[in-house]
């Protein structure tokens, strides 16, 4: 028994030896590589790693001072409670929190649920067109809502649904249809806001996709068309199980931020008669933390969205690798 231990130790050292030389000689061979990321990721180190002490507040009573160090008065700051846990408990048995979260949910799950398979189809549809001048031109087109900026968007759409003077009422009065005040009733903010998300981010959305359908070998369509197959089944039976890994990947990262509803996007949006639908974490830790100046309490409030977001993450990786035997990690 000793001397199987002993020759099995014998042999796993020259092995972890074999693996550290590899290892030296594949650092070596990638050293310019390893330079160009490093910018990056002392990016990431400075602007996203350091700064998460700031996340103590989320725990204490934490109020800033003329004059004082803000790392002094985040670490001499009281705790909000025995366990630090008094602005989270707050904010769950508060009158906000169900009305929040429901909203946020509900944007977050229509957002996936209609924005991420539209860039699927709108690869696929693209990929079979075979006029490449056409497909340039729509590919360019579907890009340019991504590059601008959300104000802009916003004030399109504000001029388009305009109750007076836009095009959407204006086709509505020629039907002798009362106009609808879009931006001031709840029940259409939801489908402003996916709708228009849908409309900036199906081109740059596509762009993946459309990189991962250029890899695919062409002798399988060849083969396919041989066998008589139609081009719906060559797109069912070749051209999905070739991007599958990239959809899994993209829906996996897609579900860890159902919680995630820009703040941004809102404010330009919402107003006072809105706030039934549109009021959501986000919008709520800015207006608590920002506006009131109750710092805590918004840091305990985007902890928490935090937290669930990271839950989806795990499940959604958990259930791709059972189901789909694709995962992150």
């Amino acid at each position: 028994m000793q001397e199987a231990t002993a020759g099995t130790k014998s042999t796993t050292r020259p092995r972890m030896r074999e693996r550290l030389a590899e290892a030296r000689i594949r650092g070596k061979k990638q050293k310019v590589l390893l330079l160009l990321l490093l910018p990056a990721i002392l990016y990431f180190i400075v602007f996203n790693y350091i700064p998460m002490y700031g996340v103590l507040i989320a725990f204490k009573n934490f109020r800033m001072q003329e004059g004082q160090n803000f790392i002094v008065t985040v670490l001499t700051s009281p705790w909000a409670g025995q366990l630090g846990l008094d602005h989270f408990k707050n904010f769950v048995n508060g009158p906000y929190f169900w009305n929040l979260l429901r909203n946020t949910f509900l944007l977050g799950c229509y957002s996936l649920l209609f924005g991420f398979p539209i860039p699927i189809l709108f690869a696929l549809l693209l990929n079979e067109v075979r006029v490449r001048f056409y497909k340039s031109f729509v590919q360019t087109v579907s890009y340019l809502p991504y590059f601008l900026s959300i104000v802009a968007v916003i004030g399109m759409l504000k001029m388009v649904l305009s109750p007076s003077t836009g095009v959407v009422n204006l086709l509505l009065s020629k039907l002798g249809l009362e106009p609808i005040y879009f931006f001031a009733m709840p029940e259409w903010f939801r489908f402003l806001f996916v709708s228009s998300g849908i409309w900036t981010s199906m081109g740059m959305g596509a762009v993946i996709y459309l990189a991962a359908l250029s890899k695919v070998d062409t002798e399988q369509y060849e083969s396919a068309v041989i066998d008589g197959a139609s081009r719906l089944r060559q797109m069912w039976h070749i051209t999905l199980p070739a991007i599958k890994p990239v959809v899994v990947i993209t829906l996996i990262l897609n579900m860890s931020g159902v919680l995630s509803v820009g703040a941004e996007k809102i404010i330009l949006m919402y107003n006072s008669l809105t706030y039934e639908t549109a009021d959501v974490f986000s919008t709520f830790v800015f207006r608590r933390g920002l506006i009131e100046l109750d710092f805590s309490f918004g840091a305990a409030v985007d902890l928490f969205n935090a937290a669930v977001n990271i839950l989806f993450l795990v499940t959604a990786n958990y259930i791709a690798r059972k189901v789909a035997d694709e995962s992150l990690w």
